[in-house]
């Protein structure tokens, strides 16, 4: 009897990009060389052909991210409420809107992605996270305080 065996190149096989979410603080005080430090590590693990998400304002953790994603010339896709064209909107390669007001575009953001990073963040950031799981979505978390100034 005569064994087939199938010829596969390396070349040949072409990876599904992962769809990698960001959220975390975006108009928080927080400590910038410990996030960055954090999305160094992660992109680390990263290909260049995955899609990176996240909010598409150009303030705090998403600023970062798609920064690090441009560098390298990763696709990068933010999603944001009408309420986001109040603010600076980051370098991106596709934006959507989604709803009016802050959260109402979350399941769209969640409904994008395979894999969510959570890099600190308050009560939207929380809110985020836990939908994530309840939808099987692979989730990670980085512990990221909050600075306070004059105790408040």
């Amino acid at each position: 009897m005569r064994e087939k065996f199938i010829n596969l190149s390396l070349d040949s096989v072409v990876a599904v990009p992962n769809r990698i979410g960001f959220i975390g603080y975006s108009a928080s005080n927080f400590n910038e060389a410990e996030a960055t430090y954090i999305i160094e590590s992660i992109f680390k693990d990263l290909r260049t052909s995955d899609i990176i998400v996240s909010g598409a304002t150009n303030l705090g953790i998403p600023k970062l991210v798609y920064a690090k994603a441009n560098e390298l010339g990763m696709k990068t896709v933010g999603v944001m409420c009408e309420e986001g064209h109040q603010y600076e909107l980051a370098e991106l390669d596709e934006l959507i809107v989604e709803g009016s007001n802050w959260g109402d575009e979350s399941e769209k953001f969640l409904s994008m992605i395979d894999v969510l990073y959570k890099i600190g963040g308050g009560k939207q950031s929380e809110k985020e996270f836990e939908r994530a799981k309840e939808l099987g979505i692979v989730t990670i978390e980085y512990e990221l305080k909050e600075i306070v100034k004059n105790g408040k």
